[in-house]
């Protein structure tokens, strides 16, 4: 074998981040340094790891798609040779990539983060923030390890455990008429307007909330981005629905949003942690799965109100 651990490294970064600058930062080394490394690859293995974009950087080819993933495997079985050395004291170490959906990504990511590099301090998370559909993509392509995420469309080839169910509600602004109720009903909302999420298997799933009941939401702006709806809603532009519940009531300009139960029996999220099934996992992602699990319960979700607590 005439190539090196650290050139995997090099190729695994690029790959990841499509980039030989966003590689190089990452790996904290020169941009030569990383570009040598990928063609000495390239030319030790006789494949195109790589189409190089002028000024656009770069995309996998499909044999460097399915390199990407073994050269993760490769790094992760050398990893336990370390495992193995320090197995009598447990110790844990090494880089995951962790998933979060967007939606949940700035309440949930930092915290849960932080609480598992501080119980094993020689590892590090590096997060990828994105819809679901693209976060599922990641797992199958090995660019990220674990996904903390919701129970949306999982495929067969997924594992799915589930933590904690975050049941759906509304959102108003302090001013609108209904902030005040205790309850709001479906049929009430589906005739005012709403800013709805606009995302991927998401907004499907608020749009099959009414369909459940025969109705058709009254849909007067989309946008992709929470903070956004969050701030529209605030500034009396309609109501929204979420399943999150932020520790704060307060947009990002400072005006206040309020959380209303909704009437009935609805379907909610489960909120959980995914990973590959064809992949084996490693001790580093099974630590991480399990820290999950315990650190995220119907008494505690990160940067929310917990659902047993949530204010109606």
């Amino acid at each position: 074998m005439r190539f090196t651990l650290r050139q995997l490294e090099y190729f695994i970064a690029a790959g990841e981040t499509g980039s030989i600058t966003r590689a190089a930062e990452r790996v904290s080394i020169s941009q030569p340094s990383v570009s040598t490394a990928i063609s000495q690859l390239e030319k030790e293995l006789n494949v195109q790891l790589f189409i190089r974009h002028h000024a656009q950087g770069l995309s996998l080819t499909p044999v460097g798609r399915t390199l990407l993933a073994e050269a993760k495997q490769l790094l992760e079985q050398a990893e336990t040779l370390y495992s193995v050395a320090t197995e009598a004291s447990d110790d844990i170490r090494g880089q995951l990539n962790v998933g979060c959906l967007t939606t949940l990504a700035p309440m949930i990511l930092p915290e849960l983060a932080l609480a598992f590099t501080s119980a094993f301090p020689g590892t590090t998370i590096r997060p990828h923030v994105d819809h679901q559909e693209t976060m599922l993509n990641g797992l199958r392509s090995a660019a990220i390890d674990v996904a903390v995420t919701y129970d949306l469309s999982i495929p067969e080839d997924i594992d799915f455990q589930p933590l904690v169910e975050l049941p759906v509600h509304a959102v108003f602004g302090e001013n609108h008429p209904l902030a005040r109720r205790s309850s709001a009903s479906l049929e009430e909302l589906a005739e005012l307007p709403m800013v709805f999420l606009d995302l991927p298997l998401s907004g499907e799933y608020f749009q099959a909330l009414f369909m459940a009941e025969g109705l058709t939401p009254n849909i007067g702006y989309r946008f992709a981005h929470p903070d956004v709806i969050r701030t529209m809603v605030a500034n009396g532009f309609g109501y929204t629905l979420a399943n999150v519940t932020p520790r704060s009531d307060a947009a990002l300009d400072g005006r206040k949003v309020v959380r209303v139960r909704i009437s009935g029996s609805h379907r909610p999220m489960t909120l959980g942690v995914a990973s590959l099934k064809s992949l084996r996992p490693s001790r580093l992602a099974e630590a991480f799965k399990a820290h999950a699990r315990a650190f995220i319960s119907s008494a505690y979700v990160p940067g929310m109100v917990a659902p047993a607590t949530a204010p109606k």
